[in-house]
């Protein structure tokens, strides 16, 4: 188990802590207190799931589905209505989590639903990438039992938007095993969209800037009310959790979530823009391009050392633009969404944070049961203006000696985490190119089936970091970074995605941005350095890779269409 224990600087393995029933149903139509943990205090009227017992069961964990509406604001009001019923006969547990959701029949994007949202809660996003055109390799390796189970209840969710938190799950040590079993202590096979969404930092042991720092070593949260986007429908759901060890009531969630609700804006206005609205005041990089040559330069040298083991490491940059106006993040968002079928989006604002967004084309792992898929993504070309131009580019990344010793370098990496933790690991196909709108990659998925479910943290230990975003041997890649780099890469580069009963899946952070109130925004990239690797090929790359932010923050132009 090489690979577990290489990656133990980045998840933590300390332990910090010490008959539940899980229900689905189908329906027809005290002063909240606010808690100290033991490093944070909630400012969303919620609690902290990692101070509990993840040992003791919920009493209950359960769906509740209303009758399907026609519009948003006839759900708002069943929601509240549902809410309301829940008050007046409560369910007899001292502990549970209850999801009350409304169909509706029309398909709205849950991004302008979060635009219209009052941006003083904590938000969350995440949409899925859309992978039409390459094999599904975790039907492949779904056994008869998975089928008949049902498989991923979901097939058709597309995007999920969420405001405030029922539960949250935050701390400043690093990501520990008892922390993923006080979130799977909320979920529920039965309830499959109960999901805890959030992130980790790259390297949580690191020291923590004072921008990254309400978002912890990790941050996760089950939105009180959230949204979701399924092809040809929608949903509009709010969760309640409570445990009353935690000091935190039926009662308490039940007011707590009354407010939200009452803050819900139910008139959605579809976001039609061509930029922002703001325009660039400045833009600086950090480290600069006269001290990213040298550090480049030094990478190489440890590379090319007969007594170092350094194959690739990753050296990352950050640029800060100041605008004359604020930059709204759901704005900037869904102008990532725009072009983004191919990657995954996603934004995760803890309270009184910058919201961190990105538009990031890399799989870290999709479990669908016991079904897990990862994938190796390295290599960057741009797109051709002509068919034939593009042609001509992919031939040059698919022959490149150079990329193809950078991608080997991932896809052989992955291959061998994978088999640590899997049965039955499957590669497919060996080599090919990725086309995204701007660049294009080389790329290989490969899958595995777990031992057991309960082995899904090891997804996480083994995976992350990724060659692809770190560099191989993981520990000297980080390392080097440590040295090299004068900033804090915070959840840039970090898992980004969710936790729930049935199906978890979890991007790369990359393609990101930190979008900060009054001070623009911190746009990241990065770049692998091997043997061959050229500064100034390299320094372009960033370029290229920031592009898809900087674009829409070059002239002004907006307009909205209203929603009925």
């Amino acid at each position: 188990m090489a690979s577990l224990q290489l990656s133990s600087h980045f998840l933590g393995t300390n332990t910090k802590k010490h008959s539940s029933m899980s229900i689905s149903r189908t329906y027809s139509p005290v002063p909240c207190t606010r808690l100290f943990s033991r490093k944070f205090m909630s400012c969303s009227m919620s609690m902290n799931g990692c101070e509990g017992d993840f040992k003791t069961p919920l009493g209950t964990v359960e769906t509740r589905t209303m009758a399907a509406v026609l519009s948003p604001t006839s759900a708002t009001e069943s929601l509240i209505s549902a809410v309301s019923e829940l008050k007046c006969q409560p369910p007899p547990f001292s502990s549970g989590v209850v999801r009350l959701e409304v169909p509706i029949n029309q398909q709205i994007r849950a991004i302008d639903w979060l635009q219209a949202q009052n941006e003083t809660h904590p938000r969350c996003f995440f949409s899925r990438r859309s992978d039409v055109g390459r094999p599904d390799l975790l039907l492949d390796l779904a056994s008869e039992k998975d089928n008949n189970n049902g498989g991923s209840s979901d097939r058709d969710l597309v995007s999920v938007a969420g405001i405030g938190s029922a539960v949250f799950f935050r701390d400043l040590d690093p990501f520990s095993h008892d922390d993923w079993r006080s979130i799977r202590r909320f979920l529920s096979s039965t309830s499959p969209l109960i999901r805890a969404y959030g992130g980790m930092r790259f390297d949580p042991n690191g020291k923590i800037s004072v921008e990254w720092k309400p978002f912890g070593a990790f941050y996760f949260a089950v939105p009180q009310v959230e949204f979701n986007e399924f092809e040809g429908s929608s949903m509009l759901a709010a969760t309640l959790a409570w445990d009353d060890e935690l000091s935190w009531t039926l009662d308490n969630a039940v007011e707590s979530l009354q407010e939200t609700m009452l803050q819900v804006s139910s008139i959605v206005m579809k976001l039609r823009k061509e930029s922002l609205g703001v325009s660039v005041l400045s833009k600086n990089h950090v480290p600069t391009k006269g001290a990213y040559y040298p550090a480049v330069e030094k990478a190489l040298e440890m590379i090319n050392q007969k007594s170092s083991s350094l194959n690739k490491v990753v050296l990352a940059r950050n640029s800060r633009v100041i605008t004359d106006t604020d930059i709204d993040p759901i704005a900037w968002l869904a102008q990532l969404q725009s072009e983004g079928h191919d990657a995954y989006q996603f934004c995760l604002q803890p309270p009184g944070a910058p919201a961190f967004i990105g538009n990031t084309p890399e799989r870290l792992f999709q479990r669908n049961q016991l079904g897990v898929c990862s994938e190796a993504l390295a290599a960057t070309r741009p797109r051709g203006a002509s068919t034939a131009r593009d042609k001509e580019i992919e031939l040059d990344l698919l022959t490149s000696l150079k990329d193809d010793l950078e991608f080997s370098i991932v896809r052989e990496n992955i291959k061998e985490k994978l088999n640590s933790i899997c049965d039955k690991v499957v590669v497919k196909p060996q080599k090919t190119v990725r086309k995204l709108a701007r660049v294009q990659h080389l790329y290989s998925q490969l899958a595995g089936r777990l031992r057991r479910e309960d082995d899904e943290f090891d997804i996480l230990a083994a995976l992350h970091p990724t060659p692809a975003v770190c560099g191989l041997p993981a520990e000297e890649a980080r390392l080097l970074i440590k040295e090299i780099e004068s900033f804090d890469r915070g959840m840039y580069a970090g898992p980004i995605g969710f936790f729930g009963g049935q199906e978890s899946e979890f991007a790369v952070g990359i393609r990101s941005a930190l979008v900060e109130k009054g001070l623009g925004a911190l746009i990241y990239a990065g770049t692998g350095i091997v043997a061959g690797s050229n500064p100034t090929s390299e320094w372009n790359e960033l370029d290229l890779k920031i592009s898809q932010f900087t674009k829409s923050i070059e002239y002004k132009s907006t307009s909205l269409q209203r929603i009925n």
